[in-house]
């Protein structure tokens, strides 16, 4: 099964269900446990994370099957498609939302191809300002930053985890 992560206006096509970061090792900071199914008289089902976050600050943030280990005092907002984590003041710190067909198909020609090429099993769009180890990632709807360089307008698909490092993006 392969998944899309939508980052910024980037997309990243990898067979795995997982965000790598390189620091003392690999690191996985998001793992996707289970995606949400719209299916008639189906049981409900919900995107379902795990996560390993800290916030700029260095404030820990563990979500383990969409249940907040440690991070006080920020809190989880779950919906079937979407698990966010709120700052204090209502502000997003990191947001993981599974796109339906109808929005991911809707995104710019250079990802929507890519994906009608790929067939991946979710799209899960990421949003946030946060830190995964020594790297501080910001994803807005533009772009994709992974310390000071800056992603934009890319599709890759690869055959490897996705990994996030100091020299950038790793498929």
């Amino acid at each position: 099964m392969k998944y899309a992560f939508v980052i910024g206006s980037n997309a990243f096509v990898v067979p795995r269900n997982r965000i790598n970061y390189s620091g003392t090792g690999e690191e996985t900071f998001l793992r996707i446990n289970a995606i949400y199914h719209d299916l008639p008289h189906a049981e409900t089902s919900a995107l379902n994370i795990d996560l390993d976050i800290q916030d700029v600050n260095g404030t820990q943030i563990v979500v383990v099957a969409n249940n907040l280990k440690t991070g006080a005092p920020y809190t989880l907002k779950k919906e079937r498609d979407s698990i966010c984590i709120l700052k204090p003041d209502g502000s997003v710190l990191i947001q993981v939302h599974q796109l339906d067909d109808e929005s991911a198909m809707a995104l710019e020609h250079n990802i929507s191809a890519e994906l009608e090429v790929n067939t991946p099993v979710a799209v899960i769009r990421l949003t946030g300002d946060f830190m995964a180890g020594d790297l501080h990632i910001r994803a807005e709807n533009e772009k994709l930053f992974i310390n000071e360089n800056g992603y934009a307008n890319s599709v890759l698909a690869g055959p490897n985890d996705l990994r996030f490092s100091a020299e950038g993006v790793v498929l």
